[in-house]
């Protein structure tokens, strides 16, 4: 496992590991709110090293990346970012790969840099929109009763309100897991999980631009982000594949690993037709 320090938009540090198949394709995991690059440890600890080159960033205000007070409203911020990581790391062609409001980023991206450097996105139980009664339409009433705890400055309440939203990602967690997940959701600081959920997005334009292939991942039974955003999602992208997944939560890359694996594995691979230079 290699870690690096990316400089991002407004000179924050953005923390980044890899691990993988250095000439292989890369897969740049962009992770959820108040979560880490951690998460992602079901696939980079799977058959996927063997063939990809896997990248985690923590996003700003998340993980080992800084956490400025006043950082987080402008979309070009988070797009410098991500294009800071696939730059600085020399990522050819790279599948973005973003949970829950990972795809909020990647669209930041897209919006400012555009897809050319892309090869493709998979959107896992991702959202597109934020502030607005389309985006709420599609959040679960249990998920935003938590908020109100996101935002609270007293531990006990921050505890409550993390180890809730961790459940709700997760149906197969042993109490290790549970507790290493509960230290760096606490590590995020309430300021910063008050800002994210501050922003006000519409990607509808951005949604309509993009051309590289889409993979939409999403669990069934999903208690935090209702199915009914596959349906959004497929209307702005007609060609996007998506898959549905059983008897998992919010994180399906982590209660269905070996079944998210395969089907990112798939996806990445239909790709192959423009490989990155690297693995030529």
């Amino acid at each position: 496992m290699k870690s690096y320090q990316v400089v991002g938009g407004g000179d924050t540090q953005i923390h980044v590991i890899e691990a993988g198949n250095s000439r292989g394709r890369p897969i740049l995991f962009i992770h959820g709110i108040s979560q880490c690059s951690l998460c992602w440890q079901r696939q980079f600890d799977s058959d996927l090293a063997q063939d990809f080159r896997l990248v985690a960033m923590d996003m700003r205000g998340h993980g080992l990346s800084d956490k400025p007070h006043d950082a987080y409203g402008e979309s070009k911020l988070w797009a410098d970012d991500v294009n800071a990581v696939i730059g600085t790391l020399k990522l050819d062609q790279p599948v973005l790969c973003g949970w829950s409001y990972g795809p909020l980023v990647m669209l930041d991206y897209v919006r400012h840099y555009g897809e050319d450097a892309i090869g493709g996105m998979n959107f896992i139980g991702g959202i597109s929109s934020l502030g607005s009664e389309k985006a709420l339409s599609v959040i679960t009433p249990d998920f935003l009763s938590l908020v109100p705890a996101f935002f609270s400055d007293k531990t006990e309440d921050s505890v409550r309100g993390l180890t809730s939203l961790l459940h709700m990602c997760f149906t197969q967690l042993e109490v290790a897991e549970l507790y290493l997940m509960l230290g760096y959701n606490l590590s995020v600081p309430p300021y910063v999980r008050q800002a994210l959920f501050s922003r006000s997005i519409d990607n509808d334009d951005v949604l309509a631009t993009i051309g590289k292939p889409v993979l939409i991942t999403h669990a069934i039974n999903d208690a935090i982000v209702k199915a009914a955003v596959v349906d959004q999602h497929r209307a702005a992208l007609p060609h996007a594949q998506y898959e549905l997944v059983a008897n998992s939560a919010h994180g399906c890359f982590w209660d269905d690993a070996s079944g998210f694996n395969r089907r990112l594995r798939i996806f990445t691979e239909s790709l192959s037709k423009t490989v990155p230079a690297t693995a030529k």
